[in-house]
């Protein structure tokens, strides 16, 4: 393998495994009540409508035009929405815990438990398709000199540990299992090295950085889609209006500072 390959290959681990840190902050800490899941599920639908319009939306418009970029950014919406509509709703709930009905809150939890899962997976699924392209984007970076790749890689990794937050948290709430939401979240990040190997392989002397940009447009598509489909309502539902919007404000503020590190860690010619 060559070693230009393997160092991009490296550095795309950093961030990919930064979801994991944000992993292990929902895992070590009690699973929230159904109010306290909705504020956090509206943080983290601040965290990704911040990541899908300020990131990449953005990025996608100023760099192929508005016809171009917005074709892109809604292709991935209806790609998503194809994909969720084959989706099936997991049912986690067993019919002996249906039975049981003590009026006590446990029994209304379980009765959520497979929406929030499913939430949780779709949540994955879409964070594994923003990181893709960024791992290319650090291939890209890694092969303009080492210090660009290093600077992606770190300011990528910072703001990748919210996103392992968001796939977590909904997992580690229907399912009780501290295994299984650190492991989904992994997973996900997972995504950012396969897109060096993707890039390196198929793409041996470049990529066009109009398909990367159009690539990372419709991940934006993809973002939007899950978080006005699958994390708003939730965030409504179990929160209210007041407290979900209030937490989705908090994420994008949160998530905007760490867009702007990253803009500040890359040289001028580099745009992610």
């Amino acid at each position: 393998m060559d070693s230009q390959v393997l160092i991009a290959l490296a550095l795309s681990l950093v961030g990919g495994f930064s979801t994991s840190i944000g992993g292990l902050f929902v895992v070590l800490n009690h699973a929230p009540d159904l109010k306290m899941l909705g504020i956090l599920q509206g943080f983290a639908a601040g965290l990704m409508l911040s990541i899908s319009f300020f990131d990449l939306a953005h990025n996608a418009l100023n760099t192929l035009g508005f016809l171009k970029g917005n074709v892109w950014f809604f292709v991935g919406a209806l790609f998503f929405a194809s994909i969720v509509n084959f989706i099936p709703e997991p049912s986690f709930v067993s019919r002996n815990e249906e039975k049981e009905d003590d009026g006590s809150t446990k029994d209304m939890i379980r009765k959520h438990q497979h929406q929030i899962l499913f939430s949780g997976i779709i949540t994955a699924v879409g964070i594994s398709l923003h990181n893709f392209p960024e791992g290319m984007a650090v291939f890209l970076g890694s092969m303009k000199g080492l210090r660009v790749g290093v600077n992606l890689a770190l300011a990528i990794a910072l703001h990748n540990i919210p996103e392992g937050i968001a796939v977590a948290l909904p997992v580690y709430f229907a399912t009780r299992s501290k295994w299984q939401a650190f492991k989904l979240a992994t997973l996900s990040g997972f995504a950012e090295p396969l897109g060096v190997i993707f890039v390196a392989y198929l793409f041996p002397s470049s990529l066009s950085p109009e398909i990367l940009e159009g690539l990372l447009g419709s991940v934006g598509g993809v973002m939007a889609f899950l978080t006005l489909h699958e994390m708003l309502p939730l965030a409504f539902e179990y929160a209210g209006h007041k407290q979900a919007v209030q937490a989705v404000f908090v994420g994008m503020a949160l998530m905007s500072a760490s867009l702007y590190f990253l803009e500040i860690s890359l040289p001028e010619e580099m745009s992610m």
